[in-house]
């Protein structure tokens, strides 16, 4: 019985941090703009290049793409040694937390460049596979939000969460999911977005 709740609790914390993850990328997709002070050119800046030219982070190492994470992660790791609740359960959700985005990143690489290891985790569903994240950058790009595994997202779009949390938002602030110019008749794209453009690609 110790086993079986040691591993319930393990699946529950990787089910958390893939939630938490999903709730950030949402905000960063949903909400703000390049100009927003601070989280506009750091992250929101980054997600629109992400739509428009989604292999272009996987030419960035861990920590171009990472370091907010880890800062973030150190932080609740010092906060939870200060209170006295530095579990495995915290080290667990910091070292996923962390990764989320090169777990991501894998979901948009080939096998041959993910590696046998990744490769082989994503058939099993342990990480998020290529088919499933394609479905969040199919149009109008407002779903499967959750970047670890292939548990959470499903789940979610069952209860319409994202739908219902949106309206929620709407109501109670007046804000609305940002336009996405990557969607088909959305345009036009920011100008900005030349400079990712790789050479030879289409304009």
């Amino acid at each position: 019985m110790q086993i079986l709740s040691c591993l319930l609790q393990f699946l529950g914390v990787v089910v958390l941090a893939d939630f938490v993850a999903g709730l950030v990328h949402w905000l960063e997709d949903a909400y703000g703009s390049v100009d927003t002070p601070v989280i506009g050119p750091l992250l929101i800046k980054p997600n629109i290049v992400h739509h428009h030219h989604p292999r272009h982070f996987t030419r960035l190492s861990w920590w171009r793409s990472s370091w907010d994470l880890l800062l973030v992660g150190a932080a609740i790791l010092g906060v939870a040694a200060w209170l006295d609740a530095l579990t495995w359960h915290v080290a667990l959700f910091v070292f996923i937390s962390i990764n989320a985005n090169q777990v991501h990143k894998w979901s948009h690489m080939s096998r041959a460049e993910v590696g046998p290891v990744v490769a082989w985790l994503q058939d099993r569903r342990i990480l998020l596979t290529p088919r499933q994240h394609a479905l969040h950058h199919t149009d109008p790009k407002n779903t499967y939000y959750c970047p670890v595994t292939n548990l959470v997202n499903p789940a979610l779009e069952a209860l319409r969460f994202w739908d219902r949390l949106e309206w929620l938002v709407e109501a109670v602030t007046g804000a609305t999911h940002r336009r996405d110019s990557s969607n088909r008749g959305e345009g036009p794209a920011p100008e900005w977005l030349a400079e990712y453009r790789r050479p030879g690609s289409p304009r």
